[in-house]
């Protein structure tokens, strides 16, 4: 009778073995496949973008009083007229708080009210920095900055006498802002940048009354004195330049506080 020859199957174990070693290197032979890259989510840009928006129309129009002092600020109403839903409105008016042109009030935020002891304590603030920026300016900027705020001055002279006054106090932002850079402390930039921002609109009556030729005078006179490295000439023309008396204060607040509520042609023809 024939003997029938059987075929040895391996134990389960070793097959195992045997096709994970297989597998091991046919991936070993296959060339490496490079990571994709994680996919930036358009819908969070567009959010971030559309956040941002909100926040600089709200700044603007708080910055402008647009939002009148006292006045409390409806999320509704707000998201309603600049057609966005109410999130990126709720989360502007919140770090409009922070920033110091808010308060919060019952169910909500107000516009901070335009008092003459608040722009006091911003223009003793704004004062404070100022000094600072232009001290460490003296002994840190270089000479090519120098040289740059000078030729921003030469090519700011060249403004028409019709400017207005809003473009006005943009330059004479600009050239503090510069003296900030110099300074090379970006907190320093960053405390005045706020501060310019909450008394711009002081700043544009005063302007109308101070005129810029008057301005761009003590501006060179500042540039030349830290040309010269001259700490304290410089300290003290800024602060003959920056500094308003209380009266001046109050005549200001009186004039903004008309011009917010009857509108700039009945303000001035009080």
């Amino acid at each position: 009778m024939p003997v029938l020859k059987t075929t040895k199957r391996p134990a389960p174990l070793a097959a195992a073995r045997d096709s994970e070693a297989r597998a091991g290197k046919a991936a070993q032979q296959r060339p490496a496949r490079t990571p994709a890259k994680p996919r930036a989510n358009p819908i969070s840009r567009v959010r971030r973008e559309r956040g941002s928006d909100v926040f600089q129309t709200l700044r603007d129009m708080a910055i402008s009083y647009q939002l009148k002092p006292g006045e409390r600020l409806s999320e509704i109403e707000l998201a309603e007229r600049l057609g966005v839903s109410r999130t990126p409105v709720r989360e502007a008016l919140a770090r409009l708080v922070t920033e110091g042109f808010l308060e919060p009030c019952t169910r909500g935020y107000m516009r901070r009210p335009l008092q003459v002891q608040d722009v006091l304590d911003l223009y003793e603030a704004r004062m404070a920095v100022e000094r600072e920026c232009l001290r460490y300016a003296v002994e840190r900027a270089s000479e090519e900055q120098i040289a740059e705020m000078q030729r921003f001055l030469d090519a700011s002279r060249a403004a028409a006498p019709g400017t207005a006054v809003r473009e006005l106090v943009e330059l004479d932002e600009a050239f503090h802002n510069r003296i900030a850079a110099m300074s090379g402390n970006a907190e320093l930039a960053r405390m005045l940048g706020n501060l310019n921002e909450r008394v711009r609109f002081i700043r544009w009556i005063d302007m109308e009354k101070v005129g810029r030729d008057f301005t761009q005078k003590e501006h060179g006179a500042i540039a030349d004195a830290i040309e010269r490295r001259d700490r304290e000439g410089a300290a003290r023309l800024m602060d003959e330049h920056i500094a308003l008396r209380r009266e001046q204060i109050v005549e200001a607040v009186t004039q903004g506080l008309a011009r917010i509520y009857l509108g700039d042609e009945l303000a001035r023809a009080r």
